[in-house]
């Protein structure tokens, strides 16, 4: 993002588009950077405009992630691609047991996309990083033309640090091991997927998506032993638990009735034929910690806002076969399999 100041009539944010010029590297592209991108995630390292972001981090080892956002559609209940990027990045970092510090963010645009959305999504990215604490310090901006791609795609790069001493991993749950959740499973996928099927509910469906940073510092203050952290995003509950069962090499036996699901995403899910252990979530994490921490993290995480509905959901078993199973609310069990096939498309 390293450009001089345009010396051109304002950017018109109300009534624009985007257009090749805007990612041709001359005056157009310069402004929308300066107008739009500068003005909104305004700080220090970002206005010094070097093509690379210098930052400072404190003692401790770095912790480096990046995702991509492709969500369909872009603006969704209780969110949009903007924040949704954010949270992400911002949660895989946390999820390292890390506090996150800097983001990068890479805009891929299509011609013809309303500079009034672009602004609206810009904006929030602005407030979200704001919210979890971060800054992002460094992006780039391609454009490509009309029918190539879906209005926009966001790419954002996470840095953080993660305290020496501490080391979460998804290869370190052992048996005996508690499963907490930090709250209602499956909104996000079920708030798209609702918004795409044009569907209406009693009781509106917000994603939940949010960054777990502030709760995750708590948590591990509480917790530092703490043995794995996850976000449960495409895939969902079971299809986290899986990848963490072979990664440790242990079994997981989940408790049905425990299952925090509310009845409206219940109910969606009966209507749209899913299940919603495997509906993606942007805003919850999976804890596995010693047994004998289990209550504790438990009081700390329903004593935040952002886990408010957490609860003890299952534990850790010994299993070379690394099967993850439910004891349901009919006294059976039930093979809580890996996801076959893609049960959400365009979810994040």
């Amino acid at each position: 993002m390293n450009m001089n100041k345009p010396k051109s009539r304002p950017l018109d944010i109300k009534n624009g588009r985007v257009d090749m010029s805007h990612g041709a590297g001359g005056r157009a592209m310069a402004q929308l950077i300066q107008d739009l991108f500068f003005e909104t995630f305004d700080n220090d390292v970002l206005n010094r405009e070097h093509d690379a972001a210098m930052v400072q981090l404190p003692p401790g080892r770095v912790v480096m992630s990046t995702d991509s956002f492709v969500i369909s559609p872009l603006f969704f209940p209780g969110g949009n691609i903007g924040s949704l990027a954010v949270h992400g990045t911002v949660n895989d970092v946390s999820m390292a047991g890390a506090k996150p510090y800097y983001l990068t963010a890479g805009f891929i645009l299509e011609e013809g996309f309303p500079l009034s959305d672009l602004a609206q999504i810009v904006k929030s990215m602005a407030e979200a990083a704001k919210e979890a604490g971060v800054a992002i310090v460094t992006g780039d901006t391609k454009v490509v033309e009309r029918g190539h791609g879906d209005g926009i795609y966001i790419n954002t790069a996470g840095i953080g640090v993660v305290p020496d001493g501490v080391d979460v991993c998804g290869d370190q749950a052992k048996p005996g091991d508690k499963i907490l959740v930090n709250g209602t499973l499956g909104d996000h996928g079920v708030a798209v997927m609702s918004k795409r099927e044009n569907l209406s509910f009693a009781t509106e469906i917000l994603s939940d998506s949010q960054s777990l940073c502030d709760l995750v510092e708590d948590m591990m203050k509480a917790v530092p032993d703490m043995r794995v952290l996850r976000d449960p995003t495409r895939g969902g509950l079971a299809a986290t638990l899986n990848e963490i069962a072979h990664q440790s090499g242990v079994g997981v036996e989940l408790f049905e009735k425990d299952l925090p699901i509310r009845a409206e995403v219940k109910s969606a899910c009966e209507l749209l034929g899913l299940d919603p252990l495997y509906v993606a979530n942007e805003g919850k994490l999976i804890a596995i910690c010693p047994a004998d921490k289990a209550d504790d993290l438990l009081a700390v995480m329903q004593a935040h806002p952002k886990g408010k509905d957490a609860a003890i959901v299952g534990e850790v078993l010994e299993d070379s076969r690394c099967f993850v199973r439910m004891k349901t609310g009919l006294g059976g069990t039930r093979m809580v399999d890996w996801l076959a096939g893609e049960q959400l498309p365009r979810i994040c």
